[in-house]
């Protein structure tokens, strides 16, 4: 397991770092010092994500799998509701993404939003709407129409909130699923699922959840927008700390911060696992043997990960981006941001696992190749356009995400059902650990250095963007699909 693992995440962060070292090299040259600090970010990244997704394969999948399964069994609507709930709010609030995201946003703003209060009501908007997404599953309520309707109560509030929180909304949805929340409650989705006297039912329904609680980020960054209505935030950003030549000086003054930080996101999910297998289950102490050895994992991962980003990798990717928007032409960017776009995609393991069952779900009609081609372009054009808003003031973030969102929607009531889950799914999957940390600081970084530029109108929105582009793809794709079965006189999939 160890071997393939480190393989995985080597496939995903070495062609990134391949293109820092062309850039300092060729046209953003970073220093000696700071390519050292980088290479060293890059060991510890690869080596945090190693252990941590093991700790996930040993744990937090297991553990989702069999409180999946307690909730199916237990038939009582309060445990349905109130497990998903508790159980969210503690995911959501341990995810790598959405803790770089919210120290982001937190300085970004000079400290007007505070890191954990962001965490927190991102946190909650998840929990709630886990909650609604198992009760969907149960009831037999169509994806369709929940969509529908969640999507129009992020219209709603979106009409009362201000340009900085309506970016960082959309792009809260793409950070908070990712390495650790997407397993767990995908496990929690099959434990359910699976339980259901009809098969297919089941297969169609353990698509979906991701999407929908994506929504819940959404609509409590919102309302925390109404609450914060009229606020401006203008406070200097992006000041570096210059730690010298002193390469491990930033890991060794970060250290203890990320050592407690991750400590508390990491033992609300012991404390959960104990309590299930005290009072609701009891499971062979083998087994929990095994799965504490893999919070051990998880925790060990997770502390490398975050130390690894923010003290190697993040200020190097301003310092990219900064650069290339002082010295070179708006199309070389425009060429980086893409090629970036397309090695994310490109050396995201989960979107090998999502092609591959894409075309099995299929029976080989849309083939992962063709669904992979789809996706890194899609991706590569959309950080590609969330460049270009940077140098060009009258584009903003609701001239594609309003269009982008109604295209998906209606979408929705033309592609096969099965189509929809999945496509709203693959947002999730697309803003993997290198969106969420490298490429959203070369965004800071370059909106920083342009003149007329804001921050966080401009610096953010990609992970936005990147979210929406496998929703319309992906349900294109099942079009696609449809055409084909009734070319050739198989019976619609809907």
């Amino acid at each position: 397991m160890l071997i393939g693992k480190l393989k995985e995440v080597s496939f995903s962060v070495i062609p990134i770092s391949m293109l820092v070292i062309v850039l300092h090299f060729s046209v953003a040259p970073l220093g000696t010092v700071m390519v050292i600090r980088f290479m060293i970010g890059v060991v510890f990244i690869i080596i945090g994500l190693t252990f941590f997704l093991i700790g996930v394969d040993k744990a937090i999948t297991p553990l989702g799998t069999l409180i999946g399964e307690i909730i199916a069994k237990s038939n009582k609507l309060w445990f349905l509701i109130v497990i998903p709930i508790i159980l969210g709010f503690f995911i959501s609030i341990a995810e790598p993404g959405l803790i770089i995201f919210s120290r982001q946003i937190e300085t970004v703003t000079g400290n007007q939003i505070s890191s954990i209060v962001l965490m927190i009501v991102v946190s909650i908007g998840i929990a709630l709407l886990l909650a609604v997404a198992f009760y969907r599953i149960v009831a037999n309520i169509p994806i369709q129409f929940v969509f529908a309707l969640l999507y129009g109560i992020v219209l709603f509030f979106a009409m009362f909130v201000d340009a900085p929180l309506l970016v960082i909304a959309f792009d809260a949805s793409g950070v908070t699923t990712g390495v650790l929340a997407v397993p767990f409650i995908l496990a929690l989705t099959l434990g359910l699922s699976h339980l259901k006297r009809d098969s297919i039912s089941g297969e169609k329904d353990s698509f979906g959840t991701i999407g929908i609680i994506s929504v819940g980020a959404i609509i409590a960054v919102l309302i925390l927008g109404v609450f914060n209505r009229g606020r401006t935030y203008d406070t200097p950003i992006l000041d570096m700390i210059d730690y010298g030549d002193a390469v491990f000086a930033p890991y060794g003054q970060m250290f203890l911060k990320i050592f407690v930080e991750t400590l508390l996101v990491i033992t609300p999910l012991v404390i959960i696992f104990l309590v299930f297998q005290t009072f609701v289950v009891e499971i062979k102490l083998r087994q929990v043997i095994k799965i504490l050895r893999g919070f051990i994992y998880a925790f060990l991962g997770l502390l490398l990960f975050l130390l690894g980003v923010n003290a190697g990798f993040m200020d190097v990717g301003r310092i990219i981006g900064g650069t290339l928007a002082v010295d070179v032409s708006l199309g070389v960017i425009i060429a980086v941001a893409f090629g970036l776009g397309l090695l994310t995609i490109l050396a995201e393991p989960a979107v090998y696992v999502l092609t591959t069952q894409i075309e099995d779900v299929t029976s080989g009609y849309v083939t992962k190749m063709a669904v992979l081609i789809a996706l890194s372009i899609g991706v590569g054009a959309a950080i590609s356009l969330s460049a270009l808003r940077i140098f060009v003031p009258s584009l903003q973030i609701w001239h594609f995400l309003l269009p982008g969102y109604f295209i998906a929607i209606g979408l929705m009531f033309l592609t096969p059902k099965i189509f929809v889950g999945m496509a709203y799914d693959a947002g999730g999957v697309a803003t993997g650990p290198m969106t969420a940390t490298f490429i959203l600081a070369f965004m800071q970084g370059a909106a920083d250095a342009t003149l007329g530029s804001d921050v966080i109108l401009d610096g953010f929105g990609m992970i936005a963007m990147v979210a929406l582009i496998p929703i319309v793809t992906l349900q294109l794709l099942g079009l696609i699909f449809k055409w084909k079965s009734k070319k050739e006189g198989l019976p619609d999939e809907e």
